[in-house]
């Protein structure tokens, strides 16, 4: 027993001390410096930088944290990786950030020998900790929430804690680079997309194509003097591999042109017609702008919303949903999205259930908007849209003809927005979808529904045709919510790399922009 004693007292002597060098190595982390400095002068340090009084607390923290030691400077000066933090403020651009740090030239001074001298080395310390939270915010947060929430987008903020972060930028450098923990994947397919566009632009851009009046379209075989410059355009985007002097419209440059389509949310048509050649039209300058936007909205997102086993992505320019398990899109569909009066909302959601062969409650607004009214001008309008009065309330009966189609999507939320089936499928076909009241209509709704249902073995393809054509509704409550998300990029990056361009129907980029590059 005393054997034990001894055995028991040597395990917690070798934790305290296991402890203790890993309470060591952590400190390490934030510098080795173990230069102290005076904490008041945290305080007098915003009178000479007033600009830098938003990251008071930020910076407080920090070195409350670190005892009050220097971080960026040791015995012989500024260490390596405040070299390095400076090398990437720099080079911000590269990620579309536009903006400068408050006092740069005094930065700039700071890492010039010839003054770098002539700043005492708590100023030095600190103008070097609010530069790496100018950069941790403008590279990871991006611009704040209120400013978001002002353009429409309630998708969730990620949460971030720039005074933790400060431990992984110092100890791995190359993390801060391209760190997937801290920006979600697509922001990286639209950097490589903005280095991409930014060379064509360096060589010149591409010159606008010229369409005579009375060309309409362009089949395969056609000649022109339009075929040769939509050739050269598609040769300097990728679309077209091989190039040369024809004004035919051969069967390279058909190929091309679906490519283009595709990858612009076309409808894949070998005809070439005047909204092509309009897309086509577009400057550089302007495809850079709206790479560095989406980019923007890439680093307001969490990586983490795209980890879930399965989740439904709806991009209201787009047009299009995509239903998502493992990582890979397993599903996808066109969809109408709301009208520029009755947008559809960028939010976040959890479907918790569907509804089969549904009742469609009409909303308080499409009530007195269009019902009232109708039924004044006409005493049978309800019986003939198939609606009844329901406790004070209107309600479309289930059926083919209902408003809602055969099966609607519920995540239930304050916008009254959901995904539904719908009997106007004409819709679809159109290149502009946004006609909706602001919810998302479904082309392939059965589709989804089975598709979300096919790891229950009670509910087959079958079963699920019954249920929506039975003319009562009923309820299928799911065992697992399913994350929605209706998000807004106007440029997108696939799988496969090839860049979109989408219709900016909600006229949100330049909102953004606005505040993107002509606000500090």
């Amino acid at each position: 027993m005393k054997k034990f004693h001894i055995f028991i007292v040597i395990m917690m002597a070798l934790t305290f001390f296991a402890g203790e060098s890993c309470t060591q190595k952590n400190v390490k982390k934030i510098g080795d410096s173990t230069i102290p400095f005076d904490s008041t002068l945290v305080l007098s340090f915003f009178a000479s930088y007033p600009a830098l009084e938003k990251y008071h607390t930020n910076l407080v923290e920090i070195y409350r944290n670190n005892q009050y030691r220097h971080i960026w400077l040791d015995e012989k000066g500024i260490v390596e990786y405040g070299y390095s933090l400076n090398s990437k403020a720099k080079d911000m651009e590269e990620d579309g950030i536009s903006a400068t740090f408050p006092y740069q030239l005094v930065i700039d001074g700071v890492f010039t020998d010839g003054t770098k001298n002539k700043l005492n080395s708590t100023d030095t310390e600190l103008l070097l900790s609010s530069l790496y939270l100018y950069y941790a915010e403008k590279m990871f947060g991006g611009i704040d929430k209120k400013s978001t929430t002002s353009i429409g987008w309630l998708l969730p903020r990620k949460k971030l804690s720039y005074t933790d972060m400060l431990d992984s930028f110092i100890s791995d450098d190359e993390s801060t680079n391209g760190d997937s923990l801290i920006l979600f994947s697509q922001y990286f397919k639209l950097r490589d997309a903005l280095k991409q566009y930014r060379k064509i632009e360096e060589n010149g851009g591409w010159k606008p194509v010229e369409m005579n009046p009375w060309e309409k379209s362009f089949k395969p075989n056609d000649t022109a003097r339009t075929i040769l410059q939509v050739r050269e355009f598609l040769f300097i985007t990728g679309d077209l591999f091989q190039n040369n002097l024809s004004e035919s419209y051969d069967a390279d440059l058909v190929a091309a042109v679906l490519r283009y389509q595709i990858r612009n949310g076309f409808k894949p048509d070998s005809l070439l017609l005047p909204v092509h050649i309009q897309h086509m039209n577009v400057p550089v300058g302007e495809r850079i702008k709206s790479i560095v936007v989406n980019m923007e909205r890439c680093r307001w997102l969490s990586h983490e919303i795209f980890l879930a086993e399965e989740y439904i992505f709806v991009n209201i320019p787009s047009y299009e949903l995509k239903f998502i398990r493992d990582g890979k899109t397993e599903f996808q569909s066109n969809v109408v999205v709301g009208k520029i009066m009755t947008q559809t909302v960028i939010f976040a959601g959890k479907m918790s259930y569907l509804a089969f062969s549904p009742y469609w409650n009409l909303p308080k607004n499409i009530i007195e908007k269009e019902v009232k009214p109708g039924i004044e001008k006409d005493e049978n309008y309800l019986k003939k849209h198939n609606m009844e009065w329901n406790n004070g309330q209107v309600r479309q009966l289930p059926g083919k003809y209902n408003s809602l189609g055969l099966v609607k999507f519920m995540f239930p939320n304050s916008n009254e927005i959901y995904l539904h089936d719908t009997p106007s499928k004409k819709l679809f076909k159109e290149e502009s979808r946004a006609f909706s009241h602001g919810c998302v209509r479904v082309d392939r709704a059965r589709e989804l529904a089975i598709k979300i249902l096919e790891n229950d073995e009670n509910w087959t393809p079958e079963k699920i045709d019954v249920v929506m054509h039975a003319g009562e509704e009923s309820i299928y409550n799911l065992k697992q919510k399913i994350p929605v998300y209706i998000g807004y990029f106007t440029t997108w990056v696939d799988d496969l790399g090839s860049i979109g361009f989408y219709e900016d129907v909600y006229e949100r980029d330049n909102r953004l922009a606005l505040l993107l590059f002509y606000k500090e």
